[in-house]
């Protein structure tokens, strides 16, 4: 039996002036030659180890401890870094639609959601899938985050659908953009191929309000022009914008998701 692990691997980053962006993959426990479909992940600095997380923490590990025990599977995680300055940049796309800039942000407003987009796709899971033992193919890949990496889940599956198969969209944060932005953003991206959307939102404080908001004016608009077998929401009107609202919701995206793959971790 090989025992679990977290690997730090450092990818070049395609921004000019950038340092290599820090991606920790998680592997569980395994036996030789077990292979495992990946969860991509925004904020790696969340989601591990207590002592890492500012915030708060996922325990993504514990997580999937549990649904070993619940129902024979696991994943690898693939936690991609976002430094402090950056996040907002990073996770923020401009393509969905006009975004309005504060005066006081206006001296480092720089929205690259597409970069980051670009470099999970074309760098980050093509180095997850030559060096750990990984199931390939839509199929066996999710990705998920939440707020900012919530609205970087809900764009990067749809630009990506045959990509990714399911997307959890943790409290995204779309109120900079506009409702016909949004709109004519999303069913624009509609296709044949169509990755499962796993959308939860709170509402226990005055963010997650804001956020609890634009969810259900999303969730309306993909009941109607979205399969709704592909299309799933929860709402908890007293969970506030937090790591411990996400955690427990996240355990339910994970054994959903892993509920649709393969009946075994095989190579």
């Amino acid at each position: 039996m090989i025992s679990e692990k977290i690997t730090d691997i450092y990818l070049p980053y395609p921004l000019p002036n950038r340092e290599k962006r820090l991606v920790r993959v998680y592997v569980p426990e395994h036996e030789e030659g077990e292979t495992f479909p990946v969860i991509y992940m925004t904020d790696g600095q969340s989601i591990f180890e207590e002592e890492r997380c500012a915030f708060g923490c996922w325990h993504t590990r514990e997580t999937l401890a549990e649904e070993k025990k619940l129902s024979g599977k696991s994943a690898i995680i693939a936690g991609i870094y976002t430094a402090d300055e950056q996040r907002a940049n990073d996770l923020m796309p401009k393509s969905i639609g006009f975004i309005p800039c504060p005066d006081e942000f206006k001296d480092y407003f720089a929205p690259a959601g597409e970069v980051f987009d670009d470099f999970v796709v074309n760098t980050v899971i093509p180095a997850v899938e030559e060096q750990f033992p990984v199931k390939k193919g839509r199929e066996n890949r999710a990705f998920c985050g939440s707020s900012m990496g919530g609205l970087m889940s809900l764009f990067t599956a749809l630009n990506n659908p045959d990509t990714y198969s399911y997307a959890g969209i943790f409290s995204p944060a779309l109120m900079m953009y506009s409702p016909d932005d949004i709109k004519n953003w999303v069913t624009s991206k509609i296709g044949e191929t169509t990755p499962y959307l796993y959308l939860y939102t709170g509402a226990g404080d005055d963010m997650e309000k804001q956020i609890y908001n634009c969810t259900e004016f999303l969730y309306d608009v993909l009941t109607e022009c979205y399969p709704l077998d592909m299309l799933n929401e929860v709402v908890l009107l007293d969970e506030k914008h937090h790591e411990t609202a996400w955690e427990p919701i996240f355990k339910d995206f994970v054994h959903t998701f892993l509920s649709s793959t393969g009946d075994k971790n095989e190579a």
